[in-house]
C-alpha cells in the first residue's frame, strides 16, 4: 500500500504476535498531513507497541505501513530521521544546561554544524528558554523541563512529532500552554501523533482511534464519537464515551 502525498501515517492490516499472544490485532487507519491525531486505550491495549511499529523499533508480523512516505518495514532508519519523538519519562541530561542539551542533540540528530547557530537561536525562542539557557536542567520548573524536551525533538524539523503521554504529571495551566504551542506547529505543517489519558486534551485532536486489547474500537472526531457512543446524554463527556466503549469491548 502506498499512502498518498497528504498522509504523513498509513497503516493496513498492521499486526504484531509476540507468541502466541496478539498485541495488534490487523488494524488500519491513516492520519494526514498538519493533523493532531490522538491514539488512546487503558494500558495495555497495544498503544506502544504500535508506536513502536511505526516510529521503526519493532518489526510488524504482517501488514503494512508507512510513516513520512517511509515503509515502516524496508526503511524504518529513514524514518528516524523523519519523526521526533517525546516520551513520558523526560529524557534530558538534568546535569547539562538547556543549550548544552540542545547541542547534544543536533549532533545525535546529525544536524549539518553550519546550521547549529541558527537551530539553536529557533529552539531557545520557540521555547521561551533564552533567559535559561545556561541554569543547569534539573533546576527548572517541570514545564519548562517539557518544553526543552519537545524543542529537542524539533531540532532536526521533523515532519511528524510522537508525543508519549507527554504532559503526565504536569499542572492544568501548563498544560494549556503545552497545548497551544502544539496547535502552533499544527498550523504551519507539523503532524503531531499523541497518546494522552487526558479526555480534556484530545479534544484539541482532530480525529482520534480508541484501541482496547489490539483492536480498535472507533475512529473519528471526539465530538462525533460522544454523539454516537452516548445518544440520550447531551451532557455526555468523551470521558464517558471512552468509558462506555471500553467497557463493551471488555465484555
Amino acid at each position: 500500500m502506498t499512502n498518498s502525498a497528504s498522509e504523513m501515517v498509513a497503516v493496513n492490516n498492521l499486526e504484531k504476535r509476540f507468541g502466541n499472544f496478539v498485541a495488534v490485532n490487523r488494524i488500519s487507519f491513516s492520519v494526514e498531513k498538519g493533523e493532531i491525531f490522538g491514539f488512546l486505550g487503558p494500558n495495555g491495549s497495544g498503544k506502544s507497541t504500535t508506536i513502536r511499529m511505526l516510529c521503526g523499533i519493532i518489526t510488524p508480523t504482517s501488514g503494512s505501513g508507512h510513516v513520512a512516505g517511509h515503509d515502516i518495514v524496508t526503511e524504518s532508519e529513514q524514518i528516524k530521521h523523519a519523526i521526533g519523538y517525546m516520551s513520558q519519562k523526560f529524557s534530558l541530561y538534568e546535569d547539562l544546561t538547556p543549550l548544552e542539551n540542545i547541542r547534544f542533540y543536533l549532533g545525535i540528530y546529525g544536524v549539518a554544524q553550519e546550521l547549529w547557530q541558527e537551530r539553536t537561536a529557533w529552539i531557545l525562542e520557540l521555547t521561551h528558554l533564552k533567559d535559561a539557557a545556561f541554569r543547569l536542567t534539573r533546576e527548572l520548573p517541570p514545564g519548562w523541563r517539557q518544553r526543552l524536551a519537545l524543542g529537542c525533538a524539533l531540532l532536526h524539523r521533523p515532519e511528524i512529532l510522537f508525543l508519549d503521554e507527554p504532559t503526565s504529571g504536569v499542572d492544568p495551566i501548563t498544560r494549556r500552554h503545552f497545548w497551544d504551542f502544539i496547535g502552533q506547529l499544527a498550523a504551519q505543517g507539523v503532524t503531531v501523533f499523541v497518546t494522552t489519558h487526558y479526555m480534556d486534551e484530545v479534544m484539541n485532536c482532530r480525529r482520534i482511534v480508541m484501541i482496547n486489547e489490539g483492536n480498535i474500537v472507533t475512529l473519528g472526531a471526539p465530538a462525533d464519537i460522544i454523539a454516537e457512543t452516548c445518544p440520550d446524554r447531551p451532557d455526555a463527556t468523551l470521558n464517558d464515551a471512552f468509558i462506555t466503549l471500553m467497557s463493551r469491548r471488555n465484555h
